[in-house]
């Protein structure tokens, strides 16, 4: 698998709505799941990840995830974005993005580096809430597949 393919475009989800962080996270492993990137009970750990830690990680943006042992029922390192520009209530905190995550081994820390650099830069995370086109956000995350070994 091509490191651009960690984020495919189809992963990408723009102006979608969800009733609460828990629907939120459910279209984030169905989506994974769509993408073929994970077993089928996957999904369900994101939610045993979430009931134990949030994954709202600030700037309007979650990383729902599965548990440490869900990792044996990931088939590949996957990203995918949904997009929620009305917002999700998610612990207090508005969320707008969520970027889901499968990983094998331990390439999320990767994951939420990468991540973590393009939040740190306030337009480019604004860019991320607002954006109206898939292209734009494939763009500004494709750099969190680099270096990934998928």
């Amino acid at each position: 698998m091509a490191e651009h393919d960690v984020l495919p475009r189809e992963g990408i989800r723009l102006a979608q709505t969800a009733t609460d962080k828990w629907d939120a996270v459910r279209q984030s492993g169905a989506l994974l799941a769509d993408l073929g990137a994970v077993e089928d009970g996957y999904p369900a750990t994101m939610l045993e990840r979430e009931r134990s830690v949030s994954t709202y990680i600030g700037e309007g943006v979650a990383i729902p995830h599965g548990t440490d042992a869900s990792r044996a029922l990931v088939r590949r390192t996957t990203l995918g974005v949904l997009q929620f520009p009305d917002g999700v209530e998610w612990d207090g905190e508005p969320v707008t993005i969520c970027v889901a995550i499968a990983a094998k081994g331990d390439e999320h820390v990767t994951v939420l580096s990468a991540l973590a650099q393009i939040l740190m830069d306030p337009a480019q995370a604004e860019r991320l809430r607002t954006s109206r086109s898939v292209d734009d956000v494939y763009e500004l995350l494709e750099s969190i597949g680099k270096g990934l070994s998928v």
